[in-house]
């Protein structure tokens, strides 16, 4: 299991443009990082290189000894798109994702109740606001519980309301060993350092 996730003299190169380089980032068990940068400084490319997605032009990443390969699999990515299927219903998309990240009843019944969705749960994702489809995909990731939560820009459709009460899940997974990356343009609501991206 991921207790640890190092970053090391990293560049990433999209399109023939070099994104970034000679990224430096140590996160340990507990702890949470705010990657922050203007738009186009390759934030979101760095989350998907960690997550396995984006080839590194130099450098690498490494999760406590953990081989890269078993490591994806202790790790969730929340991207800009939600990566909901908009004809299924909520229960369906929190029921696919638990169960294929595994987790089980117990624990989606959890986690629909702490994001509100119960009475959500049998709407087509499609006929959710953009904020509830946030709280579904957040949903999955207590469910099917994982280390290494890599955000990006998570809490953009969220009231204000919701920002905090995502800011004290977000306090909990780090106080259960948790370790968070999150690509932001505003501050996160939980205790965390910040890493800056240069375009």
């Amino acid at each position: 299991m991921i207790t640890q996730l190092s970053i090391r003299d990293a560049a990433v190169r999209r399109g023939g443009r070099l994104l970034f380089e000679g990224v430096y980032l140590e996160l340990a068990a507990g702890e949470a990082c705010a990657l922050t940068g203007p738009n186009g400084s390759g934030k979101t490319s760095l989350l998907r290189a960690v997550a396995g997605l984006v080839r590194l032009e130099a450098g690498d990443v490494g999760f406590g000894g953990v081989d890269p390969a078993d490591a994806r699999g202790d790790l969730h990515l929340l991207g800009h798109a939600d990566g909901l299927k908009a004809s299924r219903t909520a229960r369906e998309e929190l029921t696919f994702w638990t169960r294929w990240g595994g987790g089980n009843d117990d624990a989606l019944r959890e986690a629909a109740d702490t994001l509100e969705l119960v009475p959500l749960l049998d709407l087509e994702v499609r006929r959710l606001s953009a904020g509830q489809r946030r709280r579904l995909a957040i949903a999955r990731m207590l469910a099917a519980p994982r280390p290494l939560w890599l955000l990006d820009e998570p809490l953009s459709p969220l009231d204000a309301r919701w920002r905090v009460a995502v800011g004290v899940l977000m306090q909990r997974h780090l106080d259960r060993g948790g370790l968070i990356l999150a690509a932001v343009h505003d501050p996160l609501p939980a205790a965390t350092r910040s890493l800056e991206l240069v375009a």
